[in-house]
């Protein structure tokens, strides 16, 4: 809730925003939990629900499934995936080429060279 708050969100607002966004991300049984006491996938797609909140206009994202099992990989690329339909843009580095290959524009590169665009 904090960069919704941050924004000048509601209180209320925020907090439908937040459970909302945990429900997509498949975390909102923890909403009451520290995030230290997380595992690193939950606390990756608490991250990236945490960026969400404010629906920015353009998103960076690195390795965003990096520490996901397939399962929630899959999960937070459909999540990521599904932002570009609103007015987000977003700009992920990754090295999963199945994420890659879902993106409408990739640039793929080999030791600081651009080898594909």
């Amino acid at each position: 809730m904090l960069p919704a708050l941050l924004a000048g969100t509601s209180r209320k607002k925020a907090k439908e925003e937040a459970i909302s966004l945990l429900e997509r991300f498949g975390i909102v049984k923890y909403i009451d939990k520290n995030t230290n006491l997380l595992s690193g996938g939950e606390r990756q797609r608490v991250a990236i629900a945490r960026a969400l909140i404010n629906k920015p206009v353009l998103l960076l994202a690195d390795e965003p499934t990096g520490a996901l099992d397939s399962k929630n990989a899959s999960l937070v690329m459909d999540q990521l995936l599904s932002v570009c339909q609103s007015n987000t843009t977003l700009i992920v580095a990754t090295h999963d080429m199945g994420f890659a290959n879902m993106c409408s524009e990739r640039i793929r590169i080999c030791d600081g060279m651009i080898v594909e665009s």
